[in-house]
C-alpha cells in the first residue's frame, strides 16, 4: 500500500511535465514569422526627356527619367518602350536597363510615344504615363498634331448612366496651329462620326444603363493635317 502511495506523486509530476512539453510543442509553430509579400515599386513619376510634346532636332535621343522607389530595396530594372501610337501597339524600340537614361536612334520626321516600366525582379512592375514627342524632319514646315490623349472616362471604365462627359487632350508641336476634333461615338466598335470640327476637348453625351460605348477622337490642325485617334470604350451601370 505504501509503495502505491509513493508512486502516485511521481505519476502526477510526470503527467504535468508531459502536458507542459505538449503545450510547448503545439505552440512552437507560432514563433515562425509569416512570409511578407514583396511590394511592387512605385511608378516612374517623371519622364524628364523628351518632355511632353517636344520637337527634338536630333533623332539620336537620350531618354531620361526619375528613379522609382521600392520599399523592399530591390534592385530595379527599367523597360523603356517607344511606339508610333499612343496605346503602344506598334512598338519600334524596347530596351531594359538598371540606369535612368538610355540612348536610342530613331527615325526623323516622326511622332513617337514613350513610357517606362519599373520592375523589381519579383514579377512586380509599375508603368509610367505615356508622353509624345516629334523628331524633326528635313524641310518639314508643318507637323501633324499628336493623337488625342484620354482623360475621362478611363479606358474600360464602369460609369453611371445618364450624362457622361467625354474628356481628352489635343496637342501639336506647331504651337501656332489651331486644333479641331472629329468625335466618333456609338455602341459598336468603329463607331460612326457623331460630331465634326469641334473646337472644344470635352463634351457631354447621353448614355443608357447596361451598355458599352465606343469612341474615338481625330485631331486636325488648321493646315488640314489629321491624326487618327485610338478607340476607347466604357460601360454604364
Amino acid at each position: 500500500m505504501n509503495k502505491i502511495l509513493k508512486l502516485i506523486p511521481v505519476l502526477a509530476v510526470a503527467a504535468v511535465f508531459t502536458a507542459s512539453c505538449s503545450s510547448s510543442d503545439d505552440g512552437g509553430g507560432a514563433g515562425v514569422a509569416p512570409t511578407v509579400p514583396n511590394t511592387a515599386p512605385t511608378a516612374v513619376s517623371n519622364l524628364v526627356y523628351p518632355s511632353s510634346d517636344l520637337l527634338c532636332i536630333d533623332s539620336n535621343i537620350t531618354f531620361e527619367w526619375a528613379a522609382a522607389t521600392d520599399v523592399d530595396n530591390d534592385v530595379l530594372e527599367y523597360t523603356i518602350r517607344v511606339a508610333t501610337d499612343r496605346d503602344q501597339t506598334n512598338i519600334i524600340a524596347q530596351q531594359t536597363t538598371t540606369n535612368t537614361s538610355i540612348t536610342i536612334q530613331l527615325g526623323s520626321g516622326t511622332a513617337y510615344y514613350w513610357n517606362v516600366t519599373a520592375s523589381d525582379g519579383e514579377d512586380n512592375a509599375a508603368a509610367s504615363s505615356t508622353l509624345a514627342f516629334y523628331t524633326e524632319g528635313n524641310g518639314v514646315s508643318n507637323y501633324a498634331p499628336f493623337t488625342a490623349a484620354l482623360n475621362a472616362p478611363a479606358a474600360d471604365a464602369l460609369v453611371d448612366a445618364g450624362t457622361t462627359t467625354l474628356d481628352w487632350t489635343g496637342s501639336d508641336v506647331d504651337v501656332a496651329d489651331t486644333l479641331t476634333y472629329d468625335l466618333y461615338f456609338g455602341t459598336t466598335s468603329s463607331p460612326a462620326i457623331s460630331q465634326s470640327d469641334l473646337t472644344v476637348s470635352t463634351i457631354d453625351v447621353t448614355t443608357v444603363a447596361g451598355t458599352t460605348y465606343y469612341w474615338r477622337v481625330d485631331t486636325k490642325d488648321n493646315n488640314g493635317v489629321k491624326s487618327i485617334g485610338q478607340e476607347w470604350s466604357f460601360t454604364t451601370n
